[in-house]
């Protein structure tokens, strides 16, 4: 079984998002291409934040109400187990503690602290699912190069 963790820039393109997803019915296929084989799907606070940002960000008023309604309804979902993505935990203290003593190391690799903690997620998932595969799919390099 493989365990999936979403990036920011593949949940854009699920949702659709003007202007941010440029291959959606690509990442839509595949999302039912990884279904099909019963991956996992962990939904990262740090996605469902910046995915936030960047539909708040968008242009037209009524595509933005309309994306963030979509938006709302998925995390939701998620949120209460209906939906193929699960949220990962919150992060405690501890995590982000954590993030901020690796994050000027990870700021001069051109890593932003929404990445870090997306490869935090994954080196917790690794450590918890040792006879599993996890990856982050991302459509950043950076990221997709996140895979046990």
């Amino acid at each position: 079984m493989s365990i999936c963790i979403l990036d920011t820039s593949i949940f854009l393109e699920i949702l659709n998002v003007p202007d941010k997803a440029t291959q959606h019915q690509k990442i839509v296929s595949d999302l039912k291409t990884k279904l099909e084989q019963n991956e996992s799907f962990l939904l990262p606070m740090a996605t469902i934040i910046e995915t936030g940002n960047h539909i708040a960000q968008n242009g037209d008023g009524t595509i933005r109400r309309s994306i963030a309604q979509k938006f709302v309804e998925q995390v939701k979902k998620a949120l209460e187990g209906e939906s193929p993505f699960k949220v990962i935990q919150f992060p405690q203290r501890e995590d982000m503690a954590l993030w901020l003593e690796q994050f000027p190391d990870s700021a001069m690799r051109g890593s932003g602290l929404g990445d870090l903690s997306i490869i935090q997620d994954w080196e917790k998932m690794c450590r918890k699912n040792p006879h599993h595969h996890v990856y982050i799919w991302s459509l950043d390099n950076h990221l997709s190069s996140y895979c046990k």
